[in-house]
């Protein structure tokens, strides 16, 4: 591989100013640049990413094991030394989310599956003999031959009966024809409600003809399509509660003095971390790491919060039961709408 160095000139390549040193004094560009090769940017990702004096490492460091420390160095101006909140995170969510498609850990779970088809089948084919089975055993009763007492006491019966038909066959046509009304009208509001919420999809023409192609398909071509929503916009979906996130934190530290932009890089931070935890909980199926894992990501959010924010015990637990309930509710939205826009991929 060629190493050969591009010599130095008056001006920066990057930017035509003057140079006077190994940098540029008005890009940083060096002023010594290697030819472009394989080498070079191995050279280039491990001295400014792996190495244990790199950005990976501090910011990785700080991100596990110092909650909030990472936020503090940032909004404090010690920037330069740690990779930027918006790369950490998205790096983080692609990992964790392609780790999740190959591990096949995400399963959702339909209306439609066939086995479960297949045991309500099977329950009513049971339900439908035990039903037959019983008629039967009523049939062969009735068609015993009665005796002289049984026979004289049900001609009585049916004597008597005929007699209070008589007696109430009018009452008893009024009381019809006035449930028959009442029926017909209950009848009729019932299915203009339901005519009504039917007609809801006649405005949205294509959603109403995905929709319909979804219900013709199978249980498992259902899951498919949800899963393969999933994939396709939960990462962007997740990302875009980002704000939703700082939105929350700034309602809840009302008065504190953090701008709306410090609030968003406590959240690209913590969700990155997040993300850290899930990989690795995909990566290790051992429950007592698992184990761990899950209380050190209950522990981190309070714990950072009150680094941060600089508040009391019982603030922070208030404010962080608080931020887990509304952002758990924004979450499972989100991802629910992710799954149901598969629907919209049908036939594309």
């Amino acid at each position: 591989m060629s190493t050969a160095v591009h010599a130095s000139s008056e001006n920066c390549p990057n930017c035509e100013a003057v140079v006077s040193g190994h940098f540029c004094s008005n890009c940083g560009q060096e002023a010594f640049l290697h030819h472009a090769s394989t080498r070079e940017f191995l050279h280039e990702f491990v001295g400014h990413y792996v190495a244990l004096e790199g950005k990976l490492w501090g910011t990785v460091m700080r991100l596990l094991f110092r909650p909030g420390a990472l936020t503090l160095e940032y909004i404090k101006g010690r920037r330069v030394r740690f990779v930027q909140p918006l790369r950490l995170y998205l790096t983080l969510s692609l990992i964790f989310f392609a780790l999740l498609k190959f591990t096949g850990s995400f399963v959702p779970v339909t209306v439609g599956d066939d086995a479960r088809r297949e045991a309500e089948a099977g329950k009513v084919t049971a339900a439908t003999a035990g039903q037959a089975a019983k008629a039967q055993a009523a049939v062969a009763e009735t068609l015993k031959p009665l005796t002289p007492e049984q026979a004289s006491g049900k001609a009585a019966a049916e004597a008597a009966a005929a007699d209070m038909q008589k007696d109430f066959k009018p009452d008893a046509r009024r009381a019809a024809g006035k449930d028959k009304a009442e029926t017909d009208d209950d009848d009729n509001s019932i299915i203009n409600l339901f005519d009504k919420d039917a007609r809801f999809l006649d405005n949205w023409p294509t959603l109403q003809h995905q929709y319909r192609a979804f219900e013709k398909l199978p249980g498992s071509e259902q899951t498919k399509v949800f899963k393969d929503g999933f994939y396709h916009y939960a990462p962007y979906a997740i990302f875009c509660l980002m704000p939703v996130f700082a939105m929350i934190l700034k309602v809840l530290y009302l008065g504190s003095g953090r701008r709306f932009g410090e609030h968003l890089l406590f959240a690209l931070h913590t969700n990155a971390f997040a993300y850290f935890i899930f990989s690795v909980f995909l990566l290790v199926p051992i429950t007592p790491v698992r184990l761990l894992l899950w209380c050190w990501l209950l522990g981190y959010l309070p714990w950072a919060m009150r680094r941060v924010y600089l508040s009391s015990r019982w603030g922070v637990f208030l404010r962080w039961s608080t931020l887990m309930l509304i952002y758990s509710i924004c979450i499972i939205l989100a991802v629910t709408l992710s799954m149901l826009g598969g629907i919209m991929t049908i036939g594309h």
